[in-house]
């Protein structure tokens, strides 16, 4: 049975454009450093003998729905113009590469890839879904046949990875979020709601809902209770709102099918045109491991 690979293409972008030595000017002059290093690193995946399926989410714009629920939440303010100036090339070169691209506007990479998690998960011909980035939301995702891989790290995260992680199940992940905040994603959390706090009130509640207003009828012992449950009663509505914007949408319109993800081989004159004309690097040709 095959696996199906989802691969968070706007964290691979951040991640190669702030590495070490990654600047690099194509023929024409436009910075394509990152999306270069995107693209080797699709190929080395392709190069796997467990990866037959495959697609790639991107953050086509930054802002999302999310974005007019909170004002505080992230937008493409501040990203370097030389990065936010690939987007639109990295969705080219993973379709060069012959690999299903989904571009998000109204929604977020994050939400495609739970999204992928769920339709193709629920295949009985997939053996397993695997979700590659490290983004801490998206361990909510986890369970059953569906993992998460850091492949920067060499990770792989199951259920039970996801709770000797961050001390809670994936289900819990928006609460914990909620609780202790997500700063890439501009959610504040609360005041005194640390990690190791959180996870001790979530392991045992699960949701927010569950913890009691009055840390006397809190069934776990932990530090400043009384502190803790009065800032959490008091801010009942403020962190069910972190909740919504951490709780990642799994109801993404993919349309393609399990059979248009499996990798066919990359377009030989459209990759070809973009090695050597594009990034000015004929050699990458010779990496491709197969055509179509």
């Amino acid at each position: 049975m095959p696996n199906v690979h989802v691969v968070d293409g706007t964290f691979e972008l951040f991640r190669a454009f702030y590495a070490p030595r990654s600047k690099k000017e194509g023929p024409d002059g436009r910075e394509i450093g990152a999306t270069r290093q995107l693209v080797r690193s699709l190929i080395g995946l392709l190069k796997s003998p467990e990866v037959s399926h495959v697609a790639v989410a991107f953050d086509h714009v930054i802002e999302s729905f999310r974005n007019d629920l909170f004002d505080g939440y992230k937008t493409g303010e501040g990203i370097d113009p030389l990065l936010h100036a690939q987007f639109g090339l990295a969705e080219e070169a993973v379709a060069a590469l012959g690999v299903v691209a989904w571009p998000m506007v109204e929604f977020e990479a994050d939400d495609a890839l739970a999204t992928a998690g769920v339709k193709y998960g629920a295949l009985d011909e997939v053996e397993e879904v695997v979700i590659c980035s490290p983004d801490k939301d998206l361990a909510q995702s986890v369970g059953g046949n569906v993992v998460q891989l850091d492949r920067m790290r060499k990770k792989r995260y199951d259920a039970e990875a996801v709770r000797a992680k961050f001390g809670v199940a994936p289900e819990s992940i928006p609460d914990y979020l909620a609780l202790v905040g997500d700063s890439a994603d501009g959610i504040p959390g609360l005041p005194r709601w640390g990690a190791k706090t959180s996870a001790t009130v979530l392991a045992h509640y699960v949701h927010l809902e569950d913890i009691p207003d009055d840390d006397a009828d809190w069934a776990v012992t932990v530090r400043g209770s009384g502190t803790l449950a009065k800032i959490l009663a008091e801010n009942r509505e403020l962190v069910e709102l972190y909740r919504t914007l951490a709780i990642l949408r799994t109801d993404v319109p993919l349309e393609e099918s399990l059979a248009d993800l499996e990798w066919k081989g990359a377009d030989k004159a459209a990759f070809i045109r973009l090695a050597n004309e594009v990034f000015g690097s004929p050699k990458l040709v010779d990496t491709v491991p197969a055509w179509r």
